[in-house]
């Protein structure tokens, strides 16, 4: 009995694997880029040495944020449901942003730096949320 559950949780794990490898594929290195550059591209500059690490993190957690649109879509939650039950890891990628960011910049833009990086988290949220929704219209999932 035990190894039948554990083949269950490896098989829903390779699923879940295959559908983000598949959500992926619609994500281009580009958007990313010109998004990371739109959002925090005034508070950075990219040349000076040690911040390329801080440039990753914020692809990394823009990333994750639009896994989360597109594991929510998949779900067929909508908005309002996401708020109830996938705030908490939405609300945990916003702060965890926001501390690799914050130790980069001056203390003139600290002010509003955790805004941007909660708009930032939510649009690609929205954006993961939108290509999974558009997936599952057209029966790509």
């Amino acid at each position: 009995m035990v190894n039948e559950v554990t083949y269950l949780k490896e098989k829903r794990y390779e699923k879940e694997m295959k559908y983000e490898r598949k959500v992926l594929r619609e994500l281009s290195f580009d958007l990313l880029q010109e998004r990371l550059r739109r959002y925090f591209h005034p508070m950075f500059q990219w040349n000076m040495l040690g911040d390329e690490h801080v440039e990753e993190y914020c692809l990394d957690i823009a990333i994750e944020s639009f896994l989360l649109g597109a594991r929510v879509s998949k779900r067929g939650k909508g908005y309002e449901d996401f708020q109830k039950h996938s705030k908490q890891e939405e609300s945990l990628l916003i702060d965890t942003l926001y501390g690799a960011v914050s130790m980069s910049v001056t203390d003139l833009y600290q002010d509003g730096l955790y805004y941007l990086c909660q708009g930032y988290v939510q649009d690609w949220w929205k954006e993961g949320y939108r290509t999974a929704e558009k997936r599952r219209r057209l029966r790509l999932h």
